[in-house]
């Protein structure tokens, strides 16, 4: 459990993506927007943490959602998650795809795919026990090469290697620390999320782990130094050891695996293969993050059969309690969305990946809400506090302030279309495309069956 919440969090939004954040923010401007969402991202996983302890069902945030917002809600956050999920396995395909090539330019892209689509699974078909192995592996790779990054980074800046101490030098050259203001500083607060998302696949673990009373609060109670440790210590070595305003920090997409910060970092170590070794690492936390994705969409898609939200074939699990007919129809899907990468420019495939990218936060901000009603129910139908396995603190603080930090993330995704007075419709609605299919589930949904918020007196918390 531990190792698998550590995966979710650790993936190319810090091996990549970081680089961009300091060049658009300055370091300090960085380190504010990591230092924020983290801290939401930690009071999102309490909350979480409290309900997957209670009571650990593998629908994890759809079911709690059903059964203390409303059934309506419920179904929209579970189809909206395994959809999510669903094209992130595309988007994985393609990047490991991209990833390979480094190595082998000319092998072939369908082939590459067709192959690790067979690894992600064939590793969730053998078992639920695979799947939690081969993501500690992943996961180790993952927490090894971070604190290697993290040891020989102090050493840089101490002088003990790759030359003379470099200190707080780039932290107050130019406009650092923090750069173009809070417009800056908030765009930085969306990619920011992109790469804090997965750490939610706890609770949906929670519900085939043994002993998630036990478990569940233990990895919870870690999550709040991984994120300290792991990003933000990270993200300040990187911007005291790279100027924010140095060009290899722009170059921060997968197919630049050369000019990562980290690889940069390694190389003025002095580490001569670090641009291979940390390709190899970027494909193992490619690989997670995809074998992650087909693990939660296809219980999503099981859970969403099972209580009558999907078609009642897709319940069909194996002798060894694997959801196979699920698990089929997510491997499809997703290898429909990467062939839909292949044609048109890759114009289906923006919008789905645009799409997907709404989606986690829909689903962070569902459990905001969920939580928020479970303990206001847990309470009013006469439960004490130390009935709860695992208590998140400061509540209601905690739930209001991801539910508020969630909605302006979200609303405000296309900020930057509209600042720059030259808006591209098209642009804007695949940015926002994700809430109205939210809101088009909800809806109908609600319509068809006439669903209503439940009441606090009639919130189930067993079965």
């Amino acid at each position: 459990m531990t190792m698998i919440a550590i995966g979710g969090s650790i993936g190319t939004g810090l091996f990549l993506a970081s680089g961009g954040a300091i060049s658009s923010a300055g370091p300090g401007g960085a380190l504010l927007a990591y230092a924020a969402i983290g801290f939401m991202v930690y009071f999102l996983m309490t909350s979480l943490g409290e309900m997957a302890a209670y009571m650990p069902v593998t629908g994890s945030f759809s079911t709690y959602a059903a059964r203390f917002v409303d059934p309506a809600f419920g179904f929209a956050l579970g189809w909206n998650y395994w959809f999510n999920w669903a094209i992130t396995i595309a988007a994985e395909i393609a990047a490991a795809s991209i990833i390979v090539k480094y190595w082998l330019p000319d092998v072939s892209t369908l082939a590459c795919s067709a192959v690790f689509l067979a690894i992600m699974a064939g590793i969730n078909y053998l078992s639920v026990r695979a799947y939690g192995e081969s993501e500690y592996w992943f996961s180790l790779i993952k927490v090894v090469t971070v604190v290697i990054f993290i040891v020989v980074g102090v050493l840089m800046i101490l002088g003990i290697m790759g030359g003379k101490a470099v200190g707080f030098h780039h932290f107050t050259e130019g406009a650092a620390p923090i750069r173009g203001g809070f417009l800056a500083v908030f765009g930085v607060f969306m990619a920011a999320g992109f790469s804090f998302q997965g750490t939610e696949l706890i609770g949906v673990a929670a519900g085939e782990s043994e002993e998630p009373e036990k478990n569940v609060p233990k990895a919870i109670k870690q999550i709040f130094w991984r994120i300290l440790i792991f990003y933000i210590l990270s993200i300040l070595i990187i911007g005291m050891l790279i100027s924010y305003r140095d060009p290899l920090l722009l170059q921060s997409g997968i197919e630049n695996i050369a000019v990562s910060p980290f690889t940069v970092v390694f190389e003025r170590a002095g580490f001569a293969f670090a641009a291979s070794v940390m390709n190899a690492i970027i494909l193992t936390s490619v690989l997670s993050a995809g074998n992650s994705g087909m693990y939660a969409s296809t219980r999503m898609l099981w859970v969403l059969a099972r209580e009558g939200k999907a078609p009642s074939w897709l319940k069909f699990i194996n002798k060894r309690g694997i959801p196979t007919a699920a698990l089929a129809v997510t491997a499809a899907i997703g290898m429909l969305a990467f062939l839909a990468s292949l044609f048109g420019q890759g114009v289906v495939y923006v919008w789905l990946l645009n799409a997907s990218g709404m989606s986690g936060f829909l689903a962070w901000l569902g459990i905001a809400i969920s939580h928020y009603r479970f303990r206001k129910a847990f309470i009013a139908q006469g439960h004490r506090l130390d009935e709860l396995p695992y208590r998140a603190r400061w509540f209601p603080f905690g739930p209001l302030v991801a539910f508020v930090i969630c909605s302006l993330v979200m609303l405000g995704q296309g900020y930057a279309q509209f600042l720059s007075g030259q808006i591209q419709w098209a642009g804007v609605a695949a940015t926002y495309i994700g809430l109205p299919l939210f809101l088009i589930l909800y809806l109908g949904y609600k319509l068809k069956y006439r669903t209503r918020i439940v009441p606090l007196k009639d919130c189930r918390f067993k079965d």
